[in-house]
């Protein structure tokens, strides 16, 4: 039996695994290897690493991991975490191979599934014109003309986010984002303008995008932007009654337990949500060593602590 199972290999899963070797423990990292970032070519904010390939930081974390003898790293899509006598059985797949292993302690890591507004070029200009994260992309889109697709109820507030960085920013709600006075006098006091015109399409060539098409024929010139996707959280393959927020997030303490005994979340699933990569890494450190003190402490103090 493994002390513990992480699931999920991106930043949050691969720091939890890291930190949780180092500690002695033996770990088995199960990943899909479907990262939700494939198509950001480069990530910033990263100490040491800015600018660096999300799938090249992966790669680096992996392979720091995989040099520790207490670490078995395993490619494969896990359909489910039981209960099973003292820990849980971790069942996964991979090319027909299976996996069928046990342990004391699991931490999902497993993030988030995006859904996009419906526009047809959209994937092929993700990454490099639109993108969702603004922390992590905005600086590289300073004082361009910009879109802000949005469908949301968030969409005043994280528009002018994104304002910050640029003075010529169109806010394409697609006639479905609410939007009241307060909010339009907002951006209009921003110099946002707001577009409620259906969106049917991103216009642009492999030099790049040019533009956003209206319904009506209308191209409006844009170079970029940012699109805010909607977020599903799949976790019907964990046997256990997990505690979900109002959006279908894992609700975890401070420190990364779920009110499930030997349960923990980190990363993308708890809230807020979707995060910088660095943030995701700090927080599966932490949850790491909450991990090890509780294993220290034994499961019997572990379930009272979640008590």
């Amino acid at each position: 039996m493994y002390d513990v199972a992480v699931i999920g290999a991106g930043p949050a899963g691969l720091s939890a695994a890291l930190n949780l070797v180092r500690a002695k423990r033996s770990v088995l990292l199960l990943d899909a290897n479907r990262p939700r970032n494939a198509a950001t070519l480069r990530s910033h904010g990263f100490l040491t690493r800015d600018g660096v390939s999300p799938l090249e930081l992966r790669k680096l974390g992996r392979a720091e991991v995989e040099q520790y003898a207490e670490a078995t790293v395993v490619q494969a899509i896990v359909d489910r975490v039981a209960p099973d006598g003292d820990g849980w059985r971790v069942h996964g797949t991979w090319r027909g191979a299976e996996v069928d292993e046990t342990a004391r302690t699991v931490v999902i890591a497993t993030g988030l599934r995006e859904e996009f507004p419906a526009l047809p070029s959209l994937r092929a200009f993700y990454g490099t014109a639109m993108h969702s994260c603004v922390e992590c992309d905005a600086y590289e889109r300073s004082g361009e003309p910009l879109a802000f697709v949005c469908e949301t109820a968030d969409v005043v507030d994280r528009a002018l986010l994104i304002a910050a960085w640029t003075d010529d920013l169109v806010v394409y709600t697609n006639g479905t984002a609410p939007l009241d006075a307060d909010g339009r006098r907002r951006l209009a006091d921003a110099g946002v303008r707001i577009d409620e015109r259906p969106v049917v399409d991103l216009e642009g060539d492999r030099s790049g995008m040019t533009g956003v098409r209206l319904a009506d024929g209308h191209v409006e010139p844009r170079t970029g932007g940012f699109v805010r996707p909607t977020w599903h959280v799949d976790l019907d393959w964990v046997d256990a009654a997990l505690d979900r927020d109002a959006e279908g997030l894992v609700v975890v303490d401070r420190v990364g337990r779920t009110t499930v005994p030997g349960l923990y979340a980190v990363g993308d699933v708890t809230p807020p949500g979707p995060e910088q990569l660095i943030v995701a890494a700090g927080h599966g450190a932490t949850t790491a060593a909450a991990v090890h003190r509780d294993l220290v402490g034994g499961l019997a103090d572990l379930r009272d602590a979640v008590q």
